[in-house]
């Protein structure tokens, strides 16, 4: 029998500092829906995908939680004791027994972050510049800067014209060459409103000389007010010089001290990898390609923008044990920062040995591989074979991947499916001969082939080999849209930029950025959060 927890026994967990997790099995659109603060998404459809980065210790406690009139965390619980967790526990009734009792549910998603930035703007006064200002001092030849404080892809895709991709805790460490005139001014924009936020205080709790202001409301705000944005933009922010990093190291050292920042020697690491009691994140915030030429092994990249952005995504155990890696420590001494404000108790960074500062660990490069949990060997088919039977009305394709990728292309004649709802896509499919399942790599298709078996016993069951990406490598036939729909399109979350399509972006960017602003308000609701604020 799966263990039960009630809403006030989940409500004592989250006071205390005893590690646990939280974790909400429904899919990231319904999660977005509304959850309690402190419920990172585990989407059922997912699970093996994502739970050893969540939960990397078995023997952590996990409480699960549904909508409360489902069986998702009841599934939930049994894979992850197939997967070897020890301690998995249900919310009793769900969402629904929390908000019944008086609990407080959050839209959104990455809400610990996105209202931690909102309190950060509340508490330092942080200065914001009005898109029509900007554009303003543009124009007028001001000498300014603008560092755009995403990651690369999402800079790529629109940027503030002029800006310059810094992400997050790259800031701090590359500033200095960025604007070596303390008459510069610096305007640090994003999406909208939480990385804009933090990178701008970042770089005044750094102590910069240059005036430093946030783009109100980012991208978003800056077409809104009418103002168009670049595309397909390059620029990035160059490695810091030898006198840019010096000056960086410098104000991270005072940072580090303001915000109590703790460090921990390699031995003592390694001596808390072998501690079976607690669960350690070892987190490498340097940019991907430094992660990917040289890393410690076992480590993952968790960039420090992001990891202070989207919390929720990395760390799935409350109250763990926390290590930044960073050699040149600006970009882990800042994020340490960032993450002590948030209420985390036990960050460390760790402090950089020999010449490379990796002195002493067992190192890896190259993308980052391991096998994953439960993904079977299972029948396959190659894409030129099936692209040969498409057109035969008893083979039936079912995708598996996001219904935004499946939107943007996928197999001509496709059906687009949930993992975790495949039972009822199965009234939905015309009888098939033949069923096909595929989705990005082909990874989450074995997993649910098992699966399919059992709702289609007796039937011819193949995953597509190399799953869509194959199929579009071998350039075959595409088509787009929503052709084939099996359920309802909540599966992920819609950014505000993935409704353009549908003539109502501006419509939903305005609700994003209301969203954001009351988050700051309706935080003072949970009593559960703790924020900290330092003079």
């Amino acid at each position: 029998m799966i263990a039960r927890v009630s809403v006030s026994q989940l409500r004592e967990r989250l006071a205390a500092r005893d590690e646990f997790a939280l974790l909400d099995v429904r899919e990231q659109g319904v999660h977005y829906q509304g959850h309690p603060f402190f419920a990172a998404s585990l989407p059922l459809s997912r699970l093996e995908l994502m739970a050893e980065d969540l939960v990397p210790r078995r023997t952590a406690p996990i409480v699960l939680l549904d909508g409360g009139d489902e069986d998702l965390a009841g599934r939930a619980a049994a894979k992850l004791a197939a997967l070897g967790y020890t301690d998995v526990s249900i919310l009793e009734g769900g969402c629904s027994a929390w908000q019944a009792a008086g609990g407080e549910l959050f839209s959104g998603v990455n809400v610990p972050s996105k209202a931690f930035g909102e309190f950060v703007e509340h508490h330092y006064d942080t200065p914001r510049i009005p898109p029509e200002e900007l554009q303003q001092l543009k124009a007028s030849g001001k000498k300014l800067v603008i560092l755009d404080s995403r990651p690369y892809d999402e800079y790529h895709r629109m940027n503030i014209p002029g800006g310059i991709d810094a992400p997050g805790a790259e800031l701090v460490y590359r500033v200095h060459d960025l604007a070596p005139d303390p008459d510069t001014l610096v305007v640090v924009n994003c999406a909208g409103r939480t990385r804009s936020i933090i990178g701008c205080q970042s770089l005044r709790n750094a102590g910069i000389p240059n005036q430093v202001v946030a783009l109100k409301d980012g991208t978003m705000g800056w077409e809104l007010a009418g103002f168009e944005c670049e595309h397909g933009s390059k620029t990035v922010a160059a490695a810091p010089s030898a006198q840019g990093l010096a000056a960086a190291q410098a104000a991270a050292a005072k940072v580090a001290a303001r915000f109590q920042v703790k460090f921990a020697t390699r031995a003592t690491v390694q001596g808390w990898q072998s501690d079976a009691a607690r669960t350690l994140y070892l987190l490498d915030v340097r940019t991907r390609e430094e992660f990917e030429a040289k890393r410690i092994a076992a480590s993952r990249h968790a960039p420090g923008g992001q990891l202070v952005q989207a919390t929720d995504e990395y760390v799935g155990v409350r109250n763990a044990r926390l290590v930044l890696i960073d050699p040149a420590r600006v970009r882990s001494v800042m994020t340490a920062s960032w993450l002590n404000q948030m209420g985390w108790d036990d960050v460390h960074v760790l402090e950089p040995e020999g010449a490379d500062g990796f002195g002493g660990w067992p190192l890896e490069d190259g993308p980052r591989r391991r096998a994953v949990p439960g993904a079977l060997n299972v029948a396959t088919i190659q894409a030129q074979e099936l692209n040969a039977l498409a057109a035969n009305p008893a083979t039936c394709v079912v995708d598996l991947a996001t219904s935004l990728r499946y939107r943007a292309r996928h197999i001509p004649g496709a059906w687009w499916a949930v993992r975790a709802r495949l039972a009822a896509a199965q009234a939905k499919l015309p009888p098939p001969a033949r069923l096909v399942l595929t989705s990005d790599d082909g990874l989450l298709a074995r997993l649910a082939a098992p699966e399919a078996a059992a709702l289609w016993p007796g039937l011819e069951i193949r995953v597509l080999e190399g799953g869509n990406a194959a199929w579009f490598a071998a350039g075959l036939p595409v088509e787009s849209g929503m052709t084939r729909a099996t359920t309802t399109l909540d599966d992920v979350w819609y950014k505000p930029y993935d409704h353009e399509h549908e003539g109502d972006y501006e419509k939903h960017a305005r609700a994003y950025l209301s969203w954001e602003v009351a988050l700051v308000d309706q935080i003072k609701r949970d009593p559960t959060i703790r924020f900290r604020a330092y003079d």
